[in-house]
């Protein structure tokens, strides 16, 4: 590769050097790929500044609780407003304005689950896997609005071939397969204390994900901003691959960034317990952040109200609506306008013998971006306060908190909800659970007027105690 050494040498990567020279022809292009694709002047800048130092997280002295707009409007002021909101949101979804964009890249290693966590079986009773779960919602979406709707997701290097593997197996779920567009998401190479890049393998980088807030400048790179503005799109909805409760297209949600001129905007959930792994929502010189809770002050995570509950109560589910021109303008440089976050990490390396070692303690830094360090960056903003029992499960484990376990169980509920809102009885056992499954499709049902349509059209009985019921 013309000029590579001369760039290993003046960047002081002599050992990586040295590592590609003794490589045959056939080992090389991989290596030869990897380090061709790194910004290597940007990469010497974030050595001296997150290798070397190790940036403090400072706490603003400022930070006031985030203000946002009730799941429930407070006034009939507020009611006419929502109603606005939802009328232009509809009509934006109407006019092909919004794309689904899905953060999918991870592995369902936690669930024991060695493949795409989107390809994990996650309902109730049909067991019905992630993708499977949005798709449904995606296509009755797009019927319902009368409208085509395309579907970004972000996969990783590590499960793109997977992922699209498992799409084309599944006949795209009966999406059309020119509205699925897959992009992979930015790496970076894992770097040792002493500022030398570690290899994985004897022809590899070690990489890893650059976090969430890649995504973003992966879809300038992928071609999927230009793909977007020539489809028209004006609005991105964005949630994560693990959470099968959020809406994929919410019209208020939609509607109030629309509405407010929003750039970025968020769901909010109130947080149950001041400590909750939800990063907060607050405020600091005008302008709205997440302070992650592992980094929020007691003093702070603990404030009350007069009425004894959480000052900073808003925290962060990863549910967005970003405006296409906003993810332009942060990326226009071609870089990611973001800052980036230091891990410690323990990374196995090939060490200058060609011996493979496993560290028993950390030995190298991972960088990584948060697309919530965006917000800062917009000149207006919005948060929408949302009830987590509808629009929040995430599939993080097998069992226990954030797990397929209580999903599921969440699941069941929200269509026992909306089941009892049409009008149909439902067993529900002493704590107020349903005494049965349910599992409605989001082919048929997207929302509580679905749900009433739906069960108008379709009258069934009370389900028996301990039954499992489908509909849709």
């Amino acid at each position: 590769m013309k000029n590579l050494a001369e760039i290993l040498k003046a960047h002081e990567q002599n050992e990586l050097l040295a590592a590609w020279q003794s490589l045959n022809a056939e080992e090389k292009p991989l290596l030869e790929k990897q380090l061709s694709e790194i910004d290597w002047e940007s990469l010497s800048s974030l050595i001296q500044d997150y290798v070397f130092r190790k940036p403090e997280t400072k706490i603003p002295s400022d930070l006031t609780p985030a203000d946002y707009f009730p799941s429930t409007p407070k006034n009939e002021e507020q009611k006419k407003f929502y109603e606005q909101a939802i009328a232009a949101g509809k009509k934006l979804l109407s006019e092909g304005k919004i794309a689904i964009l899905t953060v999918a890249g991870g592995q369902g290693t936690r669930l024991g689950f060695d493949k795409p966590k989107g390809a994990y079986p996650t309902t109730p009773i049909l067991h019905k896997t992630l993708f499977q779960y949005f798709a449904e919602g995606l296509l009755r979406t797009s019927r319902k609005y009368n409208t085509r709707i395309p579907w970004f997701i972000m996969t990783s290097e590590l499960n793109d071939r997977d992922t699209k593997d498992f799409f084309a197996e599944h006949h795209f779920f009966g999406l059309p397969q020119d509205s699925v567009v897959f992009f992979t998401q930015g790496v970076m190479p894992a770097i040792g204390y002493n500022g030398k890049l570690l290899l994985s393998e004897k022809n590899s980088l070690a990489l890893s994900p650059d976090g969430h807030g890649g995504t973003l400048l992966a879809l300038r790179k992928s071609g999927s901003l230009d793909l977007m503005k020539k489809a028209g799109i004006e609005y991105i909805s964005y949630f994560q691959v693990d959470n099968p409760l959020v809406p994929v297209a919410d019209p208020l949600f939609i509607g109030l960034h629309h509405l407010t001129a929003s750039q970025m905007s968020c769901r909010m959930l109130p947080k149950t317990y001041s400590k909750e792994k939800l990063g907060n929502f607050c405020i600091s010189q005008g302008k709205l952040q997440i302070i992650e809770y592992s980094d929020m002050p007691d003093s702070l995570a603990e404030q009350r109200n007069p009425d004894g509950s959480l000052a900073f109560i808003a925290g962060s589910p990863a549910i967005h609506v970003i405006s296409r021109d906003f993810v332009e303008e942060l990326t226009a440089s071609g870089h990611l306008n973001l800052p980036w976050h230091r891990a410690d990490k323990k990374v196995p390396f090939i060490d200058a013998s060609g011996q493979k070692i496993s560290p028993d303690a950390p030995n190298a830094v991972k960088l990584e971006a948060f697309i919530f360090d965006a917000l800062p960056l917009a000149q207006r903003t919005m948060l929408l306060e949302g009830a987590r029992a509808e629009i929040f499960g995430p599939v993080k484990n097998l069992t226990g908190e954030d797990s397929a376990e209580t999903c599921r169980a969440m699941l069941i509920a929200r269509d026992a909800r909306r089941m009892q809102l049409a009008g149909i009885n439902v067993p529900l056992k002493d704590d107020g659970s349903p005494d049965c499954q349910v599992e409605i499709s989001p082919l048929s049902v997207i929302d509580d007027e679905d749900a009433v349509e739906f069960f108008a059209k379709n009258p069934v009985q009370t389900p028996v105690r301990g039954s499992s019921v489908t509909f849709g």
